[in-house]
């Protein structure tokens, strides 16, 4: 079950998938990790993502891309000389909070193996992640740096997992459970068709802002045991819409690292649409990538004399023609989010934390034309 097959209206054209690998060369690979042991307040729902912007054949491959953060709560590593070259080289990593050192280090391991030339120059994996502390065991050491390999091995162009899956298996959206969620737009310009498509980890947002066709969900009778204030200690608890949500956009339209930020810009806009007012416990990162111009901004030790060096160029979108693009990020962002609910089951976790399911029957009356809408709850 998918947001569109709950009748839930979603604007714009999308791609054979309605997912980030329908832009060409994209894959993705997951690791999932749900285990129980004796102890009920140990236990793993967590898992690692990989997001491959050209494949396993071309990971050394640079992107031109771009980094945008609504809210620093969060990380993604190797931000900075995104930054600095406004290229992407390698893998996106998601996982939870405490992982990233951990998926940082297998990233390495796994190109240390498998492209060794290239790891002998200098290695700055991107890791994002959001926190899973409530149903996951956070501070065990589940995820580990094989897991990381294993992802990117197990990267494919095919459908994408939504829901509780790899790095997104343990997060919760809008006080139900979240994770995955993905969706693509095509866009047509210049005699020929694109894609602009996103990806993301879900953990953002509290329940009595949530809206899916701009009708308010926040007042739906389901539990929200998230919202008590003794789960994790008498004395503090996470604020409402606490959590983190992690995007990625790619398209294979032709752009400049400075357009790719401008779609990056563009991801709150869509994550608006379903109700999030952005959260000061909340990490909000977003990474846009183009793979229109592959290699065009890689940067490794030179060889060779600096006489017999080639200058380079880039194609691009005209400026004046990017608004189509822009309004494809949006309309992805919105649909992944709204994908990530409802492809989605409830889960217990450690101690027996719950996280419910959004109720698909009672989002669908809602939905109804002729539903009496109400006032949005305060």
């Amino acid at each position: 079950m998918r947001a569109r097959d709950l009748g839930i209206r979603c604007d714009g054209t999308p791609g054979p998938l309605n997912a980030i690998t329908d832009v060409p060369g994209v894959s993705v690979g997951m690791v999932t990790l749900v285990t129980d042991g004796d102890d009920p307040a140990v236990c793993a729902r967590t898992g690692v993502t990989a997001i491959l912007p050209l494949g396993r054949d071309s990971v050394t491959t640079s992107v031109p891309a771009a980094i945008y953060s609504l809210n620093g709560n969060g990380e993604m590593t190797g931000s900075h000389w995104i930054r600095e070259t406004g290229a992407l080289t390698g893998p996106v990593m998601i996982t939870n909070t405490h992982a990233v050192g951990t998926v940082h280090r297998g990233v390495i391991d796994w190109m240390a193996r498998n492209r060794p030339e290239h790891a002998a120059e200098w290695l700055l994996p991107v890791v994002a992640e959001t926190w899973d502390g409530y149903l996951n065991s956070i501070n065990e050491p589940f995820v580990t740096p094989e897991h990381a390999g294993a992802a990117i091995d197990a990267a494919s162009s095919g459908p994408v997992v939504e829901g509780s899956a790899g790095g997104g298996t343990g997060m919760n959206c809008y006080g139900f459970k979240g994770g995955n969620g993905t969706a693509s737009r095509i866009v047509r310009i210049g005699g020929r068709d694109y894609t602009v498509a996103v990806f993301l980890q879900a953990n953002f947002g509290d329940r009595r802002e949530l809206m899916i066709n701009g009708v308010p969900m926040g007042d739906l009778d389901v539990p929200f045991p998230m919202g008590s204030s003794d789960w994790l200690e008498r004395d503090k608890h996470p604020v409402a819409g606490a959590g983190s949500v992690i995007a990625i956009v790619a398209t294979d339209a032709p752009m400049l690292p400075q357009q790719c930020e401008a779609l990056a810009r563009r991801v709150p806009m869509g994550l608006a649409r379903t109700g999030t007012t952005g959260g000061h416990f909340s990490g909000d990162i977003f990474l846009a990538f183009s793979t229109g111009n592959p290699g065009a901004l890689d940067s490794g030790f030179p060889s060779g004399p600096s006489a017999s060096v080639e200058l380079r160029a880039m194609s691009l979108v005209p400026w004046n023609r990017m608004d189509g693009f822009y309004a494809a990020t949006v309309q992805a962002v919105e649909e992944a989010v709204l994908n990530a609910l409802v492809s989605n089951t409830t889960m217990v976790g450690r101690s027996g934390h719950m996280s419910p399911a959004l109720p698909l029957d009672l989002v669908g009356e809602r939905l109804r034309p002729d539903a009496s809408r109400g006032e949005r709850p305060r």
